[in-house]
């Protein structure tokens, strides 16, 4: 899916987004191969992606879009107040933009001291130079937003706000202190659909970190109000922004805003039309309680208000690992699919309008099954449909990847797979994913 674009340029700091293409990856025109599969927490793809900026989702998206322009205000008058802003007078009317303006003021007090801006030095490499030399090493600066997660200094951010090549990290708390001492703990891998990574502050200085409460991702609905906090622009730190949720389950492909031949596909989103702006990835989308509901990660360069979040349950389980163990340990499967749509079903005449497919080699132009991986210890073979894993039905909203990360490493699944037209349940012993 296309992602983050814009790069904004402020001061030192080169500030990264996503951008979003304009045709459904996941969803293959009538005649046409299959441009996308994914390998469980893997996602394999057409991938262009420039690590020096924030992700850009330039473009459409890549399933339908659900028109929720209203925003904040337009969504939560009939909750708040029945019809008092059609029907009320104008004195009720000021009182409830005050109420909700209180709301939104005292969300930000509240999750403000949670959210830190990253500022970033990497180095990259020119691909080539004069008469065909290796290229120049240049020196990056990049900014971000992360998430405290614990009081000994873990924090969450976007794997792309650290690139590969990332040489130096400190934080900035909400009162201004810059906190220097700070280690990239770990991140997804380049083709993980999951953009994560996790800072370790390693000296506060005496401050005391206030963790983000966490929400619950899986109760969230189309219309639930939002607010978005971040570093905007690398410059304006813990910005605040509000909206509602547009959509959910999207799926895209983004790219950095100078057109590198680099991009990541990202699944099983959250569309919101409160303002993400450069510089917000890796920042908290918040419900009225507070809590986080979802990670900011990408926008539509060319649209109005159309951004994207990973939601929170599904790196919950990342979470848990890496306060637990003190690394990033994605639980894997081994597998690559096909995510079914009603035009996938019809394409491979498959049994069913949802799941997780399993091609057959030539689908692909490889083996979908990882070699000494666990689901080829599992038993799993090319043509099965996986419809349900942990009891969860995959569907546009609920993602294959989403559903297993939501696990641990080491952890046993089971799966409910159709296979020449019969189903069955198999259980899989969840494994670790390559780091590259």
């Amino acid at each position: 899916m296309d992602k983050d674009e814009a790069a904004a340029t402020s001061g030192a700091n080169n500030v990264r987004e996503h951008t979003v293409s304009s045709r459904p990856l996941n969803v293959p025109l009538r005649n046409t191969p299959v441009t996308k599969w994914v390998r469980d927490g893997m996602t394999t793809a057409r991938l262009r992606f420039d690590r020096t900026k924030q992700l850009v989702v330039a473009g459409v998206l890549a399933s339908a879009i659900v028109g929720f322009g209203a925003g904040w205000l337009g969504s939560n008058h009939a909750s708040l107040t029945g019809n008092s802003i059609l029907t009320g007078t104008t004195s009720a009317q000021k009182q409830v933009v005050t109420s909700e303006s209180e709301l939104i003021s005292t969300i930000a007090k509240t999750v403000g001291p949670s959210v830190v801006s990253v500022n970033v030095t990497s180095t990259s490499q020119n691909n080539t130079g004069p008469f065909g030399f290796p290229g120049l090493t240049q020196s990056e600066q990049s900014a971000g937003t992360g998430i405290i997660l614990t009081v000994g200094g873990l924090v969450i951010t976007n794997r792309h706000v650290v690139p590969a090549g990332t040489t130096s990290v400190s934080v900035t708390l909400a009162d201004g202190t810059e906190l220097r001492d700070v280690s990239v703990l770990g991140r997804t891998s380049e083709n993980s659909s999951l953009d994560i990574a996790f800072l370790k502050i390693n000296n506060t200085e005496g401050k005391t970190l206030k963790p983000a409460t966490l929400g619950d991702s899986g109760k969230v609905q189309v219309g639930d109000a939002v607010v978005a906090i971040g570093n905007a622009l690398g410059q304006f730190q813990n910005t605040v922004t509000s909206g509602i949720i547009s959509g959910y389950g999207r799926q895209v492909q983004a790219s950095s805003s100078d057109n590198s031949q680099n991009s990541e596909n990202l699944d099983n989103l959250f569309q919101t039309d409160a303002a993400i702006n450069e510089g917000n990835s890796g920042g908290p989308l918040v419900n009225l309680n507070g809590q986080v509901i979802g990670i900011n990660t990408a926008i539509a360069g060319n649209a109005q208000n159309i951004g994207f979040a990973i939601p929170i349950n599904d790196v919950k389980g990342l979470i848990q690992q890496a306060v637990s163990s003190g690394k990033l340990e994605q639980p894997w499967l081994g597998v690559y699919y096909i995510p079914i749509t009603n035009d996938v079903a019809q394409q491979y005449s498959l049994s069913v309008n949802r799941g997780a497919w399993i091609p057959v080699p030539g689908a692909i132009g490889q083996d979908p099954i990882i070699a000494g991986g666990p689901a080829e210890s599992a038993g799993l073979k090319a043509g099965d449909i996986i419809t349900q894993a942990d009891g969860t039905t995959i569907d546009q909203s609920h993602s294959l990847t989403s559903i297993i990360s939501q696990d641990k490493v080491g952890q046993k699944i089971d799966l409910t797979v159709i296979r020449n037209g019969k189903t069955m349940y198999i259980t899989v012993t969840l494994g670790t994913a390559p780091t590259s």
